[in-house]
């Protein structure tokens, strides 16, 4: 078994201002000479943590976390200021933040690292400026598309966690969208609808995102302040369709050719089902898909840690 490399402290961190009212929170760790990496979290509004750095050899990676708008340790966050938060905040925004974060680093080319909403922006960043990408690893794949929603959201993993469905559709009105029903109560004026909606969003993930109940791998998502930024920067995206084309991610896939990428997929996973990384893989001239028998969605299951470092322990100069 591939362990987590040791714990390391940033050496560099600092606010970006972006504009729009907006300041993401940056650092970066590892060598400062090494091989240049960022890590691209999840959510949309997971944040990040220092358990992200250590998939990667801090003797011979860069390491670069950033809070994403509306995320983490950015501000305005979406726990203090609400909807302030969600201002000139959408796909294209997080990307042009990367260049500014990208220049302001003075790094010519970067490696992408990303799992679940991490890889929606990975994609999203590198079809758009291939020139600045080395190699890309991915997790969990999830693209945006409205299948990829009616999946997760509308009923269809619903037939695995029944029991977790049953939790979360009941504040859903009969006849209304569940994203529609969520987005509208997760901006209700009375803070008990709205804590409420983020809860059972919140929830509802959790539940489906071990192949085996994992209360460690669960247990942030029980947390209120996670649940709140978690599920209203989610609803902000998936109500808008993640500002993208349907398909646009798989369809411009071939812009990665040159690129190489390494793609870890849990067989088992309920939250994002193993078709997109299948489709993603064979659209995308360079890229090695690994599925692996025994995950689901999370990070902690078996062979998912393993895999990713193998990876990027495969890109190391």
């Amino acid at each position: 078994m591939r362990n987590l490399y040791p714990p390391v402290e940033p050496h560099d961190q600092g606010m970006l201002d972006v504009g729009d009212g907006h300041r993401v929170y940056w650092e970066v760790s590892g060598n400062p000479a090494g091989k240049p990496v960022v890590f691209l979290h999840g959510g949309p509004g997971g944040g990040t943590a220092p358990l992200h750095r250590r998939m990667f050899d801090p003797a011979a990676y860069r390491i670069v976390l950033v809070d994403q708008r509306g995320s983490g340790r950015s501000t305005p966050s979406v726990v203090v200021a609400g909807d302030e938060a969600l201002v000139a905040n959408t796909t294209w925004h997080l990307v042009s933040d990367l260049e500014r974060l990208r220049e302001l680093l003075g790094i010519e080319r970067w490696q992408l690292f990303g799992g679940s909403w991490g890889a929606t922006l990975a994609m999203a960043y590198a079809q758009t400026h291939p020139e600045r990408v080395t190699e890309i690893v991915l997790r969990g794949v999830f693209l945006l598309r409205a299948a990829e929603l009616d999946w997760m959201y509308r009923g269809g993993a619903g037939h695995l966690f029944p029991e977790a469905w049953a939790e979360f559709s009941a504040l859903v009105p009969d006849g209304e969208d569940p994203l529609a029903a969520y987005h509208r109560q997760l901006g209700d004026r009375s803070a008990v609808v709205s804590a409420r909606a983020a809860a059972a969003w919140s929830l509802w993930e959790g539940a489906a995102v071990s192949l085996v109940p994992n209360r460690a791998a669960s247990a942030i998502y029980a947390d209120p302040a996670f649940a709140v930024a978690f599920a209203r920067i989610a609803l902000h995206y998936f109500t808008h369709h993640g500002w993208l084309a349907e398909d646009q991610l798989l369809r411009d896939a071939g812009k990665l050719a040159g690129i190489p990428g390494r793609i870890v997929q849990g067989r088992y996973d309920a939250v994002c089902p193993p078709v997109t990384a299948w489709e993603l893989h064979r659209a995308w001239p360079g890229s090695e898909l690994r599925v692996l028998p025994q995950a689901g969605h999370s990070v902690a299951d078996p062979g998912v840690l393993e895999a990713l470092i193998e990876a990027t322990d495969e890109f190391r100069p």
